[in-house]
């Protein structure tokens, strides 16, 4: 019997640490698959689905929602048993739930009343460990607060709350458990707008997100207030058809990643962030751009943007999958510490980033100017980046009109594009405001500059180089960029694994 005792205890150890060395296929769309040489399993569809209209409320599995007792094993079941049946909603009442890791599945409403709050522990723990994205590539970390993988229609919807452990410090840590604390620029210092661009994270694991959807579809978010720590809030990877709608996030850093998804609408949403408000990614180096999922269709409205360290708006600079088919429209951005919007990459990502189309935006408080396009050296470059001039990433169609502006130091900085792939169509019209200095271009391609009334600048209002098209009359030259070195062949040819 010991004997047999110890070959259990064996196997058991054995299954746990395949658990969490989970491939990073079993996280990749479908089409990935082929690229792998592996098939994926399809389970076989049931005879007969189950009802799908029941509710369950938590505390009839044993929540008790004081705030000091862990609600984990009992919230969990409540989500696991309305999967069971069918699907339906689970009811979180009024109540502070202290809770680990949670999973919500297909078919399930989560509806968190006013007067409830979701507390994340404080111990880490309660997390475990899975595949996660982080700046553009899957590695080992720390799963969300609240996730769903491989779902279908998934709400979360309610007045309550959702609030991550302020005691979980820092984005990442060492693979060995130590802390590595993201480092923000001193007070009264300005930040480095693009990013550290030389540090070393391979052996790293990510903390956990707020929230974070991978491969669903039908995904709606709507009315609740979010509070994140250090990681990036909220997390839609590989979704198709997401809705934040009257969503309060406030986070210590990003407020939503948008991560190689497709039909992403974010509208009538507030966000008081310390990173971007939102941003739009698509994977980094060789790795995303093989995976080669885009970033696409991403409609944001009626949003109020309030960020202390980066952007109202990245995009980029993790870019590798592409990015397109972004529209921003009727949003205030009251607050940035770059610049209000930021499109951002470097040689190395590949793929492109075009149809960008923002229109009726009031722009206050943006402490370096309104808009930014760096496609020279933004982020960090990647252990196995895209070589040559297929590195080097294809930009075009980024318009930008009714804007209203009000004391931005700078209007537009569009210089730091590469000369061997210009951007390709740009247009600025209608703008009016104050700003403390203008226009910069180069290497664009059929710009239009038209009604742009602005006051209150120092030197000229535009300035520019190998540009063409109208509106640009009156212009100063502009004194040449370094561009980077070009990115060589790489010396063993990239396998995705």
């Amino acid at each position: 019997m010991p004997e047999h005792d110890e070959q259990r205890r064996s196997f058991l150890r054995g299954a746990m640490q395949g658990l969490v060395a989970l491939p990073l296929t079993a996280v990749l769309p479908a089409s990935v698959y082929a690229q792998t040489g592996r098939k994926k399993a399809v389970a076989p569809a049931p005879t007969q689905k189950p009802k799908s209209d029941v509710q369950v409320n938590v505390r009839d599995l044993g929540a008790t929602g004081d705030g000091s007792t862990k609600d984990t094993v009992a919230m969990q079941l409540a989500l696991d048993r309305c999967s069971v049946l069918g699907g339906g909603e689970v009811l979180v009442p009024a109540g502070e739930y202290l809770t680990g890791a949670l999973r919500i599945h297909s078919n399930t409403v989560l509806r968190i009343e006013e007067g409830a709050s979701l507390n994340g522990s404080p111990d880490i723990g309660d997390y475990p460990f899975t595949q996660v994205r982080w700046e553009g590539r899957w590695i080992k970390g720390y799963s969300a607060f609240i996730s769903a993988q491989d779902g279908e229609n998934v709400t979360i919807i309610g007045k309550g709350k959702i609030v991550a452990s302020p005691a979980i410090k820092g984005r990442v840590v060492h693979a060995d458990g130590s802390p590595m604390v993201y480092t923000r620029p001193a007070a009264g210092t300005a930040p480095n707008p693009d990013g550290p661009t030389n540090v070393a994270r391979r052996d790293i694991m990510r903390n956990p997100a707020l929230m974070e959807f991978t491969h669903c579809r039908n995904v709606l978010v709507q009315d609740v207030f979010t509070q994140g720590n250090d990681m990036w809030s909220t997390h839609p990877v590989y979704c198709e058809n997401v809705t934040f709608r009257n969503v309060t996030v406030h986070s210590g850093a990003d407020g939503i990643d948008v991560d190689s998804c497709k039909g992403v609408v974010i509208d009538g949403c507030e966000f008081v962030t310390r990173d971007d408000c939102i941003s739009l990614k698509s994977g980094r180096g060789m790795e995303g751009n093989t995976i080669g999922v885009v970033c696409e269709d991403i409609h944001i409205s009626n949003c109020t943007f309030n960020d202390a360290v980066w952007a109202c708006i990245g995009i980029g600079s993790e870019t590798s999958g592409g990015i397109r088919n972004v529209h921003v429209e009727h949003c205030k951005c009251l607050g940035a510490r770059t610049f209000a919007i930021y499109i951002k990459s470097r040689p190395g990502r590949g793929a492109f980033i075009e149809d960008i189309y923002m229109n009726d935006l009031e722009v206050s408080g943006a402490q370096q100017g309104f808009l930014r396009f760096n496609i020279l050296n933004s982020g960090l470059q990647d252990p196995d980046p895209v070589p040559g001039d297929d590195g080097i990433p294809t930009i075009r169609n980024f318009h930008f009109s009714n804007i209203r502006v009000k004391d931005v130091p700078v209007l537009v900085d569009g210089a730091s594009i590469h000369p061997r792939k210009p951007l390709e169509g740009f247009s600025l019209t209608n703008v009016t405001g104050t700003c403390g200095k203008g226009i910069r271009l180069a290497n664009i391609h059929h710009a239009v500059i038209h009604d742009v009334k602005v006051t209150g600048f120092a030197g000229p209002l535009l300035s520019t180089r190998n540009v063409t098209g109208t509106g640009l009359g009156g212009a100063v030259p502009l004194q040449e960029e370094k561009v980077p070195d070009a990115i060589g062949p790489p010396v063993k040819a990239y396998v995705l694994r």
